[in-house]
């Protein structure tokens, strides 16, 4: 019998995916991708929520039927053999402890916005403390926190999407109505043509990355049939709604040639539009978001690595050890792996950031893309199957979408090496990928010799 418990209730769960997949990138990020598109940046953020979509759905159909643990993991495994789910799970789990460790260390640093000279291990050492607490504890008290987490980042950003479209339509108190013109103003709607939006897609989609971690939850979701669905189609709209919107916003009230790239929270859109509005101490509430906003994708993504390992300790490819489960129904051994790996990836982002860690940026895009085409791959199979026939979700146009998205996003990988901030990504993820591979053909021997296969019997 599964040792995790379905505690989880839609609401929490719809929550869960959008903390996963809005982190900071929108709050501070999302600067680069409006440097190299300019505002036809938003075209690229309409194309990737498509694709997302197709996603969702996918795996919303697929995991009605085998709301198993691990998600999309032990699906890839059924469909796509022993050796696609091995990698997927431990491709995946890699790319998420990154981000974990990326989340904590900018956590402390958004700290010392108030305590400047606070030693910057004091807070990463405080905040993954609280988090590992938090997923060690019961399910429903992880759901319920992160719910709360994401909400303050939906509220915030629809309050700038509202008073965005104040500002364009009506005008701020003691201004006159922005309108549409700076979305031509500054050398057209695409100021360096269709390759950049290309090329933007490659950080936009790194945008989405995380859509699929509302799978994860099936396994303790009280009511998989009702509230898998549900929560992937909800959370995907939001995305589309909250990014699309947002980016609307951002280029047509501000140049898009004077937005930054950097991480300053003082120069966040954002801050820029509050204070505009007469928002009070605009930096230190955006600061109080970004922090949130860190904490929150931090907190979903230890749920989601906690039970990939757990997958695959009870698929027999990590130690049987890391299946078990506290008095809460947590896998805490799992979650102390996972714990490690936090440990190092803030360590590689603090001490080697210049040279490591760039690496490390690349291995997440590469593993988080890798799991979307082995997502759309088992998909595939799975309606090839016949099983697609017997969920109460469909992937609407399925198989062409599938195979459409899925050919996106090898796009996406391939263009990679194009980009400044993810060219590492095959550079990391095609050698680590490999060792994968080797990796499980070991395992896989030492399984065969630890358990004979039966000898056939006589005729």
């Amino acid at each position: 019998m599964d040792g995790l418990r379905r505690e989880l209730d839609g609401r929490q769960i719809g929550m869960i995916a959008v903390g996963g997949a809005i982190g900071t990138g929108l709050f501070l990020g999302s600067g680069l991708a409006i440097s190299i598109a300019g505002p036809a940046v938003i075209v690229a953020y309409v194309v990737a929520a498509v694709v997302a979509l197709v996603l969702a759905y996918a795996l919303a159909e697929m995991v009605v039927r085998h709301p198993e643990a691990g998600g999309f993991g032990p699906i890839t495994q059924r469909y796509l053999g022993h050796g696609a789910g091995f990698v997927q799970r431990w491709m995946y789990w890699a790319a998420q402890v990154v981000n974990i460790g990326s989340e904590v260390v900018a956590a402390g640093l958004y700290l010392t916005f108030w305590y400047p000279d606070l030693p910057l291990w004091i807070p990463v050492v405080g905040f993954s403390v609280v988090m590992l607490a938090v997923n060690a504890g019961a399910v429903r008290f992880f759901g319920e926190t992160e719910y709360w987490f994401a909400m303050i980042k939906v509220v915030t950003i629809v309050a700038f999407i509202a008073v965005g479209l104040v500002a364009i339509v009506f005008g701020l108190p003691g201004q006159q109505p922005v309108g549409l013109g700076a979305l031509t103003a500054h050398g057209g709607f695409a100021p360096n043509g269709l390759g950049a939006i290309w090329l933007a897609l490659t950080v936009v989609t790194f945008s989405f990355l995380g859509t699929e971690a509302v799978a994860v939850t099936a396994a303790e979701s009280s009511d998989p049939v009702r509230d898998i669905p549900r929560a992937a189609r909800r959370t995907v709209v939001r995305l589309a709604v909250f990014y699309v919107g947002a980016m609307l916003v951002v280029v047509t009230l501000l140049p898009w040639n004077t937005v930054t790239t950097g991480d300053d929270v003082t120069e966040s859109p954002f801050v820029r539009l509050f204070a505009l509005a007469g928002v009070p101490a605009a930096a230190v509430v955006m600061n109080v978001v970004v922090l949130t906003a860190a904490l929150s994708a931090m907190n979903t993504n230890l749920y989601v690595t906690a039970r990939m390992t757990y997958s695959l300790a009870r698929d027999g490819y990590a130690p049987r050890s890391l299946a078990r489960v506290n008095r809460h129904g947590a896998p805490q051994r799992a979650l102390a792996l996972s714990a490690v790996g936090l440990a190092l990836a803030s360590l590689v982002s603090v001490f080697a950031e210049a040279t490591a860690f760039p690496l490390l940026v690349g291995l997440a895009l590469f593993g988080a893309l890798v799991t979307w085409l082995l997502i759309f791959a088992a998909h595939l199979a799975f309606r090839r199957s016949g099983a697609g026939q017997e969920s109460p979700v469909r992937l609407w146009g399925a198989p062409y979408t599938t195979v459409a998205a899925m050919l996106f996003v090898a796009a996406v990988l391939a263009t990679t090496p194009f980009t400044t901030q993810f060219a590492t990504a095959a550079q990391a993820g095609v050698p680590f990928l490999a060792l994968l591979v080797v990796v499980y053909l070991v395992v896989r021997r030492r399984r065969r010799r630890v358990t004979p296969s039966s000898a056939p019997s006589g005729a």
